[in-house]
């Protein structure tokens, strides 16, 4: 909005007597939490007093200020302002509010808040000024102290407001009292004014505003009720559907420990085209493997890795290789396994392959991947991998090289039991191929 027009229907607003004067635009959201000063004196109940009329030359100059400023000459209708102030002394109160009006208005128009809050003060400090005037001044005060991040004095001059004002509180006006008191971390009486607010526009059938829902998420969040955080989010996700919604949904019902629902969440932002960050796809394939959905889990990775969505690492192949193999699709998982081993430090890709080559009857590349993985070490199973070369020995003929391989498996502790079992098992393999060959 042009600054001019914004500071004419101020004036206005103001020498007609209407309604709080400072837009709610001015507020821009919820401003960045600081420390804040009580207060020192209670809001009072304003004693009214007859007003006096506004003399006809005066009117005249405070028109002839704005319409200078209106104009872009500035300079000029503070020049006039402070003819009238020179004379102070001849004006009545009324008078005086509305000088001081017309000098909070314009300071304003020159983004300077800080002289346009002493000037509103002095329009409140007169006495014998119009009700509606006073209570309009003292709501735009709280306002600007709000965008001065001035919490304390913005609580308080809203407390002298509504002392003095006896129309129930509106909906926009329920939200600055929040805004405040949710600055001034008081999450309590914040939420009592935001739900107040939320509940006025649903009781018309209108949908509350998205920064409303927002900061109702933020004090239930700060109050530690992840239920209530969770319960906004999906009222956010249903009003404005906006894909960052949507994961944070997901992540609620993680932390209320809601997995299937937050699983649900995260594939509908999936499927509808949400989810584009690396760690967000992560998130899923790890939902997908939690839920016991080890393929989908692979197949997302995969795909993601091969259009360079998730970069290629060694934890990203790590967890798609064992998602292949969960989903017993050994044949996909090897290549990840390939790769991981061509940039891993370590022999636990390699550990890995043996097995995956062992169960798709790959026997002499079992054994070329566990001698690799003892070789380059770190592993998870070492005597796995002495068992996956007597398998894969055993299975291509070589029983010397199995029963020497077993026999190193038995040195480990975990899987000595069944290294004895294949010992005994070939051994007895060995000496009947060889009497069939005597024969």
């Amino acid at each position: 909005m042009n600054k001019s027009k914004l500071i004419m229907s101020l004036v206005a607003a103001g020498v007609l007597y209407g309604a709080p004067v400072v837009s709610d635009n001015l507020l821009g959201g919820v401003a960045k939490a600081a420390n804040t000063a009580e207060q020192k004196a209670a809001p009072a109940k304003r004693v009214s007093k007859k007003v006096p009329a506004m003399r006809n030359r005066v009117y005249t100059q405070l028109a002839r200020a704005q319409q200078l400023a209106d104009g872009g000459d500035k300079a000029a209708g503070f020049g006039v302002l402070d003819d009238v102030k020179a004379r102070i002394n001849q004006l009545n109160s009324y008078e005086k509010a509305m000088m001081w009006n017309f000098y909070g208005f314009m300071h304003y128009g020159n983004d300077d808040i800080a002289n346009a809050i002493t000037s509103f003060e002095n329009v409140i400090a007169q006495e014998a000024i119009p009700e509606s005037l006073y209570l309009s001044t003292v709501y735009s005060l709280a306002q600007l102290a709000m965008q001065q991040q001035d919490y304390g004095k913005a609580l308080g001059f809203l407390q002298q407001w509504q002392m003095n004002n006896a129309k129930e509180l509106q909906s926009a006006q329920h939200i600055l009292f929040a805004q405040v008191y949710y600055q001034d971390k008081k999450y309590a009486d914040a939420l009592n004014h935001i739900n107040a607010a939320i509940e006025l526009v649903k009781a018309k059938d209108e949908t509350p505003k998205e920064n409303w829902l927002i900061l109702q998420r933020a004090a239930y969040y700060e109050l530690k009720q992840p239920e209530k955080v969770t319960q906004v989010m999906e009222e956010l996700v249903r009003l404005y559907q906006k894909p960052q919604y949507w994961i944070q949904l997901a992540g609620m019902y993680g932390e209320i420990g809601k997995e299937k629902k937050q699983l649900g969440a995260m594939e509908t932002a999936w499927q509808a085209g949400y989810i584009s960050k690396s760690s967000d796809i992560i998130m899923l394939a790890q939902l997908y493997l939690f839920n016991q959905l080890p393929y989908k889990a692979a197949k997302l990775l995969d795909d993601s890795i091969a259009k360079g969505i998730v970069i290629a690492d060694e934890k990203r192949i790590q967890l798609m290789a064992q998602a292949y193999v969960m989903a017993k699709e050994d044949d996909k998982a090897i290549p990840a396994l390939i790769k991981g081993a061509e940039i891993a430090e370590n022999g636990k890709f390699d550990e890995q392959l043996a097995q995956a080559y062992l169960n798709t009857e790959k026997w002499q590349q079992s054994i070329d991947s566990a001698k690799t993985a003892l070789k380059r070490g770190d592993l998870d199973n070492e005597g796995n991998m002495h068992l996956a070369l007597g398998m894969a020995s055993f299975n291509l003929g070589n029983y010397d090289d199995a029963i020497a391989s077993f026999a190193n498996a038995q040195n480990f502790k975990d899987v000595a039991k069944t290294a004895k079992q294949w010992t005994k098992y070939v051994e007895k393999e060995r000496d009947y191929q060889q009497r069939l060959a005597m024969n």
